[in-house]
């Protein structure tokens, strides 16, 4: 029996011509971040169901939200591919996302860069090692993971695009920004659907702090990365940020209201935007109404999740906000027993997610002193429970405010000139720097 191949030559254990049509459109869809990709290679599997390759994309589909409730369906699928593969790119596919489900992050991140280390062109490994490099909050992998592959591609390639978006995000946490733009501008030239694409470029104007820049390249173009797209909340949250940069309060509000959290959205990837952007809001003394109930209510059924510590600081700005104190403390029994695990989430919680955590519920409570004593040691090395550095600017904002409220002038005057150095042109860095310039 001959053994069919996808549109990048890899053979496809088990397919027939219309499980790959399906693959290849689920394959598309992720890429782009738009559409369903579930439900279409759900179609590949129902139309081949040995087909490996198929199940692996239904496992990463499961394990890229993060979310702990979609980890036994994920392991299922990452078994039922391992059974049915019999390539060694098959079972490399499988044995990641096995390890990844099993809360060994690193582990699958380092199977995946063996996996494209021997198939360049595999879009699949690509994009599953690079949002495992995101949730690690490992930069230059990010970066290189894109880089090692970028000889074996050219635009004449299906998906090439996707792999300039990528390299564009990896460039930017990096520090790259003229390479970043470049890259995720020409992603954007070959494919304007390529959500993941227009957000790396939004990243290199909020690091560059040009706001004005990054309204004027998301604010008109919304349709090309929010109509049907399943990240577009993320974006929205960038645009938001732009605005907040310029103190555009109600703007930002009206944003969350129609777009990010008003929806009631009860994705964690998108709850996690949602509590990003209230919590800076509330940093700035904005009053935000009665949000932080409705948001807390959504992060409920996460409280016990203990599965990713990055999502855990979030649900606790939520319910520290909201006075939700039984799922607080709920959330700190979780983090208890991660830390008591054997997998990846117990270094993420122990070195940067248990103390943040902490902090916002001290911060909450006024006790500016402790959120200071409790950030300070672990703001060089937050990435280490992933993210972006737009996202755990939430850490260097909170510890700024902390130490204003604190009275502790001398730190407060070096965080906020330290800032104001890497911000010039960002009024809210200026009024850190006279408000700690002010006598007690």
């Amino acid at each position: 029996m001959t053994t069919l191949k996808d549109t990048a030559g890899h053979p496809v254990s088990g397919a027939t011509p219309a499980a790959i049509d399906h693959f290849e459109q689920a394959s598309h869809e992720l890429r782009c971040l738009v559409g369903d990709p579930l439900a279409t290679v759900d179609r590949a599997i129902a139309e081949a169901p040995a087909m490996s390759i198929a199940h692996t994309l239904r496992a990463w589909l499961h394990l890229l939200g993060t979310e702990a409730p979609a980890l036994d369906t994920a392991r299922d699928a990452a078994q039922t591919a391992a059974r049915h593969a019999t390539t060694d790119r098959e079972r490399l596919h499988a044995e990641a996302a096995a390890r990844i489900a099993a809360g060994r992050w690193r582990d699958g991140a380092r199977v995946l860069e063996d996996l494209s280390a021997q198939h360049p062109r595999d879009l699949l490994a690509l994009q599953a090692g690079h949002q495992v490099d995101f949730f690690t909050g490992d930069s230059r992998l990010l970066r290189d993971r894109i880089a090692r592959v970028r000889p074996h591609w050219n635009d004449a390639m299906p998906g090439h695009h996707a792999v300039l978006g990528m390299h564009a995000f990896g460039l930017e946490e990096c520090g790259d920004y003229a390479q970043a733009e470049r890259a995720g501008r020409r992603a954007i030239e070959l494919e304007p659907r390529d959500t993941w694409a227009w957000h790396a470029v939004a990243h290199v104007h909020e690091m560059r702090n040009v706001p004005k820049d990054g309204i004027a390249w998301l604010e008109p173009n919304a349709a090309h990365w929010s109509r049907d797209s399943f990240f577009a909340v993320h974006n929205w949250w960038h645009l938001a940020l732009f605005k907040l940069e310029q103190d555009r309060h109600d703007e930002v509000l009206a944003t969350y209201d129609a777009s990010i959290g008003g929806p009631g959205s009860g994705v964690v990837l998108d709850m996690i935007d949602q509590s990003a952007l209230l919590w800076r809001l509330a940093l700035r003394g904005v009053d935000v109404g009665d949000r932080w109930q409705s948001l807390a209510g959504r992060w409920a059924p996460h409280a016990a999740a203990g599965n990713y510590a990055f999502n855990d600081l979030h649900a606790m700005v939520a319910f520290a906000s909201a006075g939700r104190a039984e799922l607080a403390a709920q959330l700190r029994e979780t983090q208890r027993a991660a830390l008591a695990g054997d997998g990846d989430n117990r270094l993420f919680t122990a070195e940067v997610g248990e103390p943040a955590t902490r902090a916002v519920q001290a911060f909450v409570a006024g006790d500016f002193a402790t959120v200071v004593a409790l950030l300070r040691p672990i703001r060089s090395h937050a990435h280490r429970f992933g993210g972006s550095h737009a996202q755990r600017d939430l850490l260097d904002l909170t510890l700024i405010e902390a130490a204003l409220r604190s009275g502790d002038r001398p730190l407060a005057a070096a965080l906020a000139a330290e800032r104001a150095a890497m911000r010039p042109a960002s009024p809210l860095a200026q009024r850190f720097v006279a408000r700690a310039a002010q006598p007690r």
